[in-house]
């Protein structure tokens, strides 16, 4: 049976991963794997490293973060969008185990075949917004509702 999705080069953003059949709303696509690792892990890990608008970490809970520069799968490969065709979802653990809490790539609507897979990274910053910080997390999405960042309005 081929792959319902797979990695290639994007116009958003380096690699991405795309469709290569008509895919339903709300189908599980991939899960996102990389090495779970504590907040402070990742925050010494990387506390030298300059923000360059490109991540592979996600928080996956208060104790958790998915690194997917190690361990990884091709979920990573997934860019943002600010008008997504894919929702992360998240799934806890049925017997409160944090570690075995997980994130999957659905589908929040129907998608084409050909068509690359997006989902809004939903990044928030606890600093101020500087344009800066909005320059160096540009969102290159090309939606028409684009906000032209991958910052999401702090509430």
């Amino acid at each position: 049976m081929p792959a319902r999705i797979v990695t290639r080069r994007s116009k958003i953003h380096g690699n991405g991963m795309f469709a290569t059949q008509a895919i339903p709303k709300g189908e599980k696509l991939i899960q996102y794997k990389g090495r779970l690792r504590s907040h402070d892990e990742v925050d010494r890990a990387y506390a030298d490293e300059d923000d360059n608008g490109h991540t592979f970490l996600f928080t996956l809970n208060d104790d958790y973060v998915i690194d997917a520069n190690l361990d990884a799968n091709d979920a990573r490969w997934i860019n943002h969008s600010c008008s997504p065709n894919c929702e992360a979802v998240f799934y806890e653990d049925e017997k409160g185990n944090k570690r075995k809490d997980a994130v999957w790539i659905e589908s929040k609507r129907a998608i084409k075949a050909g068509e690359e897979l997006s989902y809004n990274y939903g990044i928030t910053l606890a600093e101020r917004h500087t344009p800066a910080q909005k320059k160096i997390w540009a969102c290159r999405c090309g939606s028409r509702k684009c906000t032209g960042t991958m910052l999401q309005k702090k509430k």
